[in-house]
């Protein structure tokens, strides 16, 4: 992997453009542009600029897999955060009515899933894990919110938006 392809998956994994990382660089778009392709190489202390904004060292970022031990672990909770934070601003707020309704559902659904009543909760081998469950639950209840959000932006009408 080349310097150009550090920057790149550096600049993507902070969501920036490349707009955004050449103003931190102190160059123009076009510049990163060229180092992304692989056309030009930056210059030492452009590297260094980088390297601090980020907190890491140049070595990271001229290093053919210097970037990932660093964010090889974090890339899905990352894209998931970026995913997350952009469509929490876009979206409107629960109020506690709405809490209490998802929360109803929630215990609903998770009781129809018991053993008892279903078998919902079997893989085949043996039952789920309660760490398995509990991911579950956690996994409905986000979906559960989400779906909520959204239909409050689309069928609210707009004299009732602030």
């Amino acid at each position: 992997m080349a310097i150009g392809d550090n920057i790149k998956k550096l600049r993507k994994f902070h969501d920036l453009s490349q707009k955004d990382l050449a103003l931190i660089a102190g160059v123009s778009d076009k510049a990163v542009s060229t180092w992304e392709s692989g056309a030009k190489e930056p210059r030492m202390g452009v590297i260094q600029k980088i390297a601090d904004h980020f907190g890491l060292q140049k070595s990271n970022i001229i290093e053919d897999n210097g970037l990932d031990n660093i964010y090889q672990m974090h890339d899905n909770g990352r894209v998931n955060t970026v995913f997350q934070s952009k469509l929490a601003n876009s979206l409107p707020a629960l109020n506690p009515r709405d809490e209490r309704s998802i929360k109803k559902k929630l215990e609903s659904v998770l009781n129809d899933l018991m053993p008892e009543n279903a078998l919902a909760y079997y893989d085949g081998d043996e039952p789920m894990s309660d760490e398995d469950k509990e991911l579950l639950r956690i996994s409905l209840e986000n979906t559960m919110r989400l779906a909520k959000q959204m239909a409050k932006q689309k069928f609210t009408p707009n004299k009732f938006k602030k």
